[in-house]
């Protein structure tokens, strides 16, 4: 598989997300959107979106380089295993979050040579890059369904009906 075909998964599963962002941001609720969640405890959208940005945080800092996390907070926060709070990024945020970790993922990324694709970052990864980036881009395209389920219940629940 070659590095350009790879990483055109990784572009086309965040430009779905960036879509729905698009979508969201063009609503004159998008506040309350970001913050509304399907049921009590349930994550709200904000969450959904911004895991995308901390797993690729996580993935690129911690698991593939072995280091520590670009935004630890926001890693704390979004993460797998982390409970939503109450504190609803504003769209920029998510976007900007979004943006930067993508950009890094791919920086990492294209420096690698075809060869090292099927070679693990270091002995501690579960996965040789092309596996990685099949897991990431499975990943988003779970995460942005979610959110856009999440904003299709909200769109149901909160618009006038049409009789």
């Amino acid at each position: 598989m070659s590095k350009e075909l790879l990483l055109s998964f990784l572009n086309r599963s965040r430009q779905k997300t960036l879509d729905l962002i698009a979508t969201i941001e063009k609503q004159p609720d998008a506040k309350a959107i970001l913050g509304w969640r399907p049921g009590p405890g349930r994550a709200h959208l904000a969450w959904q979106l911004m895991h995308i940005g901390a797993t690729d945080d996580r993935h690129l800092y911690v698991r593939m380089r072995g280091g520590e996390p670009h935004d630890p907070e926001l890693v704390r926060r979004f993460a797998g295993g982390s409970t939503p709070d109450d504190e609803i990024p504003s769209l920029e945020q998510v976007r900007a979050y979004l943006d930067a970790r993508r950009a890094d993922l791919l920086k990492h990324l294209n420096a690698l040579s075809e060869s090292d694709l099927t070679k693990k970052p270091n002995d501690k990864a579960p996965w040789n890059y092309i596996e990685w980036v099949q897991v990431l881009t499975w990943h988003e395209a779970h995460h942005q369904g979610q959110a856009h389920l999440t904003f299709n219940l909200y769109r149901a629940t909160h618009e006038p009906k049409q009789s």
